[in-house]
């Protein structure tokens, strides 16, 4: 492999100030509580008003939405959902006989609290409401709180707050960054406590997630959005370099990254990005991003491309290439695939149905992104009769002793003498 354009900057930098900052802010909304979100939230956000949208302000805002703005929420949220219940219905719980009369099976529950982030910044998220929000639902969490930022200094957009309520989120707060993400962990405003925080956000929000992980249940970890296209001398040069530039809109830590078979298209790229870039409206995320963060890679082969994709572990994934199948089943690293110049990541961002909430900093290497799943616990369960006591207890014995562990040994020999005090077993000598 050889770079036609490499990184200026490194992907993975440390942030030593973010995480201080985090840090202060969690401790902070965890010793004073209620306090401190709202302190934060004026501080920060320049909000004073109601955290706890009133179901008032929310029928207010459905009531002066355009019917065709509503209809498109429900397109998109109709879609998402449609993948969210098929994914719950590919889970099962089910039961065997391991032996005889010894049983065991596993259960499916879901969390009782998820905590949703619904990010506003430079953007209105209006998909990350139901990309988060309504998978939650369709794992069948019973109480679903969502958060998100004063837009702008006022309340939460529009529209935003009207897919959030579609969704099927149970209250909403006004609130926004680390103090959003503690007020849901702790349960703040609600009294309900998250037990798994779902949405993406800002390098604040990701980090505050991240050092709550273990004390609740965190989604993906995810960091400054990324795309990755793989391209043959197939491909469209137009529809590679929107698709880059599509996704470097993000912000100017968002990498973008080609990796190609032809060196003609590579050159083709890699002078149409930056044009493509200065088109648009606001073009200073996009340009920064490319210059900063853009990669192209020339690749020997389609195995070498493939082998590069994987350990680049990209946030999305699209393929303008031949024989689709070939990299369908090849591929195996990344949050979302997309196959063919007929797809494309906005696509998946915004309508078409699987989520969008995706693992960023090579996260994919051991993660999927959001899913039913992640607000399901999969419990395991036993039950046996005495008889399946018999060779079970014996074993257990002997290999706890062989770890020492002689109080582990004696519950398996209380059993063998209650259930079969005529019979004589080998469970090895006590440990002293």
């Amino acid at each position: 492999m050889r770079y036609l354009k490499r990184a200026a900057k490194p992907t993975f930098a440390d942030d030593g100030d973010t995480l201080a900052t985090v840090r202060t802010i969690l401790n902070a909304v965890e010793r004073d509580g209620e306090r401190a979100a709202r302190e934060y939230a004026a501080t920060l956000d320049g909000w004073t008003g109601e955290i706890v949208v009133p179901r008032s302000q929310i029928e207010a805002v459905s009531r002066g939405l355009p019917q065709s703005v509503k209809d498109d929420v429900a397109f998109a949220l109709d879609r998402v959902s449609r993948f969210a219940r098929a994914q719950r219905e590919s889970l099962l719980e089910f039961e065997i006989e391991i032996a005889p009369g010894l049983r065991a099976g596993q259960r499916l529950i879901p969390v009782a609290c998820a905590g949703c982030y619904v990010p506003t910044g430079r953007y209105a998220h209006i998909a990350s409401a139901y990309m988060s929000i309504a998978t939650a639902r369709a794992a069948g969490v019973p109480f679903i709180v969502a958060a998100s930022a004063p837009y702008h200094g006022g309340p939460i957009h529009p529209v935003v707050l009207y897919a959030m309520n579609l969704a099927g989120a149970d209250v909403v707060l006004t609130l926004g960054g680390v103090q959003a993400i503690a007020a849901m962990a702790f349960g703040l405003f609600t009294g309900k406590a998250a037990d798994v925080l779902a949405g993406p956000g800002n390098k604040y929000v990701a980090e505050a997630k991240r050092m709550l992980y273990g004390r609740v249940g965190i989604d993906v970890f995810a960091g400054p959005s990324e795309v990755c296209v793989i391209a043959d001398e197939s491909a469209d040069i137009e529809a590679v370099a929107v698709d880059l530039v599509g996704q470097a809109e993000h912000g100017v830590e968002s990498p973008a990254w080609l990796i190609t078979t032809s060196e003609a298209l590579a050159q083709g790229v890699l002078d149409r990005v930056p044009q493509v870039a200065a088109e648009l409206p606001e073009p200073h995320a996009a340009e920064s991003a490319w210059r900063d963060y853009g990669e192209i890679v020339i690749a020997d082969s389609r195995e070498e491309a493939a082998r590069i994709s994987d350990e680049y572990a990209p946030e999305h994934l699209e393929v303008h290439a031949q024989d689709l199948d070939w990299w369908l089943g090849r591929l195996t690293t990344y949050g979302s695939l997309f196959l063919g110049e007929e797809t494309t990541v906005a696509f998946g961002d915004k309508a078409s149905g699987p989520n969008h909430i995706l693992p960023t900093k090579r996260a994919a290497r051991y993660s999927g992104g959001l899913s039913v799943g992640k607000f399901i616990k999969t419990v395991t369960y036993q039950r046996m009769t005495r008889a399946a006591n018999r060779d079970l207890a014996e074993v257990t014995a002997r290999i706890s002793r062989l770890e020492g562990m002689e109080a582990h040994a004696r519950t398996a020999d209380f059993r063998l003498h209650k259930y079969f005090s005529s019979e004589r077993f080998n469970t090895e000598a006590p440990v002293l």
